[in-house]
């Protein structure tokens, strides 16, 4: 009897032997977990490694030194110094004279082409504005770092290998050569990029920016916030305080549930049919993308301040209540304070949303072509993300990395804004 009682599995024995496997098997998902997350994290650095090493170059641009002759024949022939005439003078015929006189052994025509081509078409403006900023330099020489053309920032920037042979790159033999004559004069240099902060779109990769497209997505973004911000709160705290329980309140929720889902093209169908096709509203203005993407946003916003209104704990309102305040006073003094936090980072994170939307911009007319920095909410404008679009359906190779160089930007403004929501609940929520 004892030898059999021996050979039998004790109970304690198959409770140990259960806790192994399912320790075991703990350990078996929290790496699974850990792999996931590692996979994940491993993919978004690869994405932005890529983004960042194509786009830091488009912070920089290749500029080159010349001696400008301000000829006051070419320039100014009567002296007169009048804004009209100086603003119509011939400023390319400018940069031709220097560069035919910084290479006097280049007599060809088609050489001549190519030289002159060495520098952007945006140089004649520069020297334009150099000229009717101080009158004084007319009929002097002056050395002047111009901005070189799209193809030799690349070629100087290392994006065009000039071992390859000639037929395989759009950059010539001759042109390298005078560019390495430069480069022996330190007549070449490579500078940060104001321009591609300050001005609008372009044709020409070196003159163009995101200055129009981020005004645009600002008027956006702000006309987005004043609208969205009010409605939302205040259809949040109605839902949430007043609203009587029916069905009617039940259908409202449902729907708002179910337009928080709703792809963002369709508010782009709705702008367009109803803002323009309908009231009149100009077509590709900050005001009417604003518009659209208040439709988008409400219902995120809302979720989330209806949200923070019930993490305030009704001990809160009964003691208000018991005081003797009115149900609107227990509301805008006591609730709607604690609940700010929340509603203010649901805000954000639907603010973000919206500013890196395209889809409904695209259907609104706010993918034309906008050299022009907008100066109002009604004035034709862009927006960062359509920028980004146009650019990476553009050939040139300059043009690649302005794309990346521009979504360095929209990144760093989502990740601004989602930081100042995480600041925002950890330095204001309450844990009840």
């Amino acid at each position: 009897m004892n030898s059999m009682n021996d050979g039998a599995v004790k109970p304690i024995d198959r409770i140990h032997a259960g806790l192994r496997k399912r320790n075991r098997r703990e350990r078996h998902f929290r790496l699974i977990g850990l792999g996931a997350i590692m996979i994940g994290l491993s993919l978004v650095a690869m994405l932005f490694g890529d983004i960042i090493s194509k786009g830091y170059s488009g912070f920089f641009q290749t500029e080159i030194r010349l001696l400008i002759n301000f000829d006051s024949q070419r320039l100014d022939p009567a002296g007169s110094k009048d804004p009209e005439v100086l603003s119509s003078a011939d400023y390319a015929g400018l940069v031709k004279a220097a560069l035919r006189a910084t290479f006097p052994d280049v007599r060809k025509r088609k050489d001549k082409r190519m030289l002159y081509k060495m520098i952007s078409s945006g140089a004649s403006l520069q020297l334009r504005n150099m000229v009717l900023e101080d009158t004084g330099i007319i009929g002097s020489s002056r050395p002047v770092w111009l901005t070189a053309d799209d193809d030799i920032d690349m070629l100087v920037k290392g994006h065009i290998d000039r071992s390859i042979p000639e037929a395989s790159r759009r950059v010539k033999d001759k042109v390298i050569h005078w560019v390495e004559r430069l480069e022996q004069q330190d007549a070449v240099a490579t500078r940060f990029n104001l321009s591609f902060f300050t001005h609008g779109d372009s044709r020409e990769p070196e003159q163009a920016g995101i200055g129009g497209a981020v005004m645009g997505s600002l008027y956006t973004i702000l006309i987005t916030l004043l609208l969205s911000f009010p409605l939302a709160v205040a259809t949040a705290i109605y839902l949430e305080e007043f609203a009587p329980v029916n069905r009617w309140t039940d259908l409202i929720e449902v729907n708002i549930n179910n337009l928080a889902a709703v792809p963002s093209i369709v508010f782009g169908l709705l702008g367009l049919a109803v803002y323009i096709n309908f009231f009149g509203l100009p077509r590709s203005a900050p005001v009417v993308g604003g518009l659209v993407l208040t439709l988008m946003t409400l219902p995120t916003i809302i979720i989330a301040s209806r949200a923070a209104l019930k993490s305030v704990p009704p001990s809160i309102r009964e003691a208000a209540l018991g005081v003797g305040a009115s149900r609107m006073q227990t509301i805008t003094h006591h609730v709607l304070p604690l609940a700010m936090p929340g509603m203010l980072t649901g805000t954000i994170i639907g603010m973000a949303q919206a500013l890196g939307e395209s889809a409904p911009l695209l259907m609104i007319g706010m993918v034309a072509f906008i050299v022009d920095i907008p100066q109002s909410m009604l004035d034709p404008a862009t927006v960062l993300p359509v920028q980004v679009y146009l650019w990476a359906d553009s050939p040139e190779r300059a043009f690649v990395e302005r794309t990346s160089a521009a979504i360095m930007v929209l990144l760093a403004f989502l990740v601004v804004m989602n930081l100042m929501a995480v600041i925002l609940r950890r330095r204001f929520e309450r844990r009840w």
